[in-house]
């Protein structure tokens, strides 16, 4: 994991909380019990990386409870003997954030050779809103170390051609950009829009307004951080209906404390029914954020793995259209599903075809070629 926050606790306790949970219907807030034969209880963590002073050098179950950690505690972790390192920071630490946390002064961790050498299979983006070059440097150890990438955060990496092809063209699995919450407000959003389109009622008018207490919502006080969360939100939205984007208003607005994780979402959607007769709907939807999303990345991460077995590289289009708001290719959510489901079922194809490579890793000196070829 990259970034041991608020989602990466969750995510953590989620394998604490589910790890015994074998055959039959899944327990609420579990989408799958079994993934190609995994369970939650086969994934592991073994490795993390962070840059404050209260996570680096502590093992990961302490680690999720420190500062500025606030989501619920809903599971027991043990100690896990794995070592939170120190991750490089590029542009992973805002504005606001910088106010309250210190960055740890240990020595920044090799860390291609930290994941070669823990045998990591799948490598999980946690960083936070607005790191585009963090992403990036991430991204380029994944490939490097010859693991699967899955970028939970709304920078595009999945979505751009130039990323797919680097991992396409190493064997590589790629997942991505920016997950979408089991029922959260861009699900709704989107959801609610197809049907206004499927059941003949024109949308003309909408928006989406969400604030919460996170540091996910802090650093989206730094407007520039804010934008690329502001258009993959948006685009996931519109890309269920004809709106024009001047009538269509989607993004985080305010960062309220108390409310800790949890998100307050607020939709107003303005429509024309039969006989040019107005129909409007609001809704206002309360989710503690990062549990919301936990169950969609423990999914995807078994996807991912399951592209690593039967050496499927670049983008996963079925498993990113379902789980993720901003993919390479966009489809309603119950086709998202059914392609899902269906490469769960018969190994469906990435973007590129099947892995020619002879075994894993991908070595450093072709993964640097592929940087300096852009």
């Amino acid at each position: 994991m990259v970034g041991v926050g608020n989602c990466a606790s969750s995510f953590v306790q989620g394998l604490a909380y589910y790890r015994h949970v074998r055959g039959g219907k899944a327990p609420p807030g579990l989408m799958n019990v079994s993934i190609g034969g995994y369970r939650v209880g086969d994934v592991e963590i073994s490795a993390a990386f962070d840059i404050t002073a209260e996570k680096v050098g502590q093992d990961v179950a302490q680690a999720i409870l420190a500062r500025p950690n606030n989501t619920r505690r809903f599971a027991e972790v043990a100690p896990l003997g794995v070592r939170v390192e120190r991750g490089r920071t590029l542009d992973g630490l805002g504005r606001y954030l910088k106010e309250e946390l210190t960055e740890s002064e240990r020595p920044e961790a090799d860390v291609t050779r930290v994941l070669r050498e823990t045998r990591t299979h799948v490598l999980v983006s946690y960083l936070p809103v607005g790191a585009q070059l963090a992403s990036e440097w991430y991204a380029m150890r994944a490939l490097e170390a010859g693991c699967a990438f899955v970028n939970c955060i709304p920078v595009f990496i999945a979505s751009r051609a130039d990323w797919r092809r680097r991992f396409e063209h190493c064997g590589l699995p790629l997942i991505g950009d920016d997950v979408k919450s089991q029922v959260g407000a861009t699900i709704v959003h989107r959801i609610l829009a197809h049907l206004f389109a499927e059941r003949g009622v024109r949308l003309d008018r909408s928006y989406q307004l969400n604030f919460g207490g996170n540091s996910d919502f802090k650093n989206m006080l730094e407007r520039e951080r804010l934008e690329s969360k502001k258009v993959s939100k948006t685009q996931s939205v519109m890309s269920q209906t004809e709106i024009d984007s001047d009538s269509m208003h989607v993004g985080p607005s305010d960062h309220v404390a108390w409310l800790t994780d949890r998100k307050w979402a607020y939709i107003r959607m303005e429509g024309t029914a039969f006989g040019d007769t107005p129909l409007n709907l609001e809704l206002k939807l309360e989710v503690w954020d990062s549990p919301n999303s936990a169950g969609v990345v423990i999914d995807a991460v078994r996807c991912a793995k399951l592209a690593l077995d039967r050496r499927i590289g670049g983008a996963l289009i079925g498993p990113s259209s379902y789980f993720m708001k901003s993919p390479p290719q966009q489809f309603s959510d119950d086709e998202a599903r059914r392609l899902t489901q269906r490469f769960i079922r018969n190994g469906g194809r990435a973007s590129g075809s099947r892995s020619s490579r002879r075994d894993y890793p991908v070595p450093v000196d072709q993964a640097r070629q592929l940087r300096a070829n852009g």
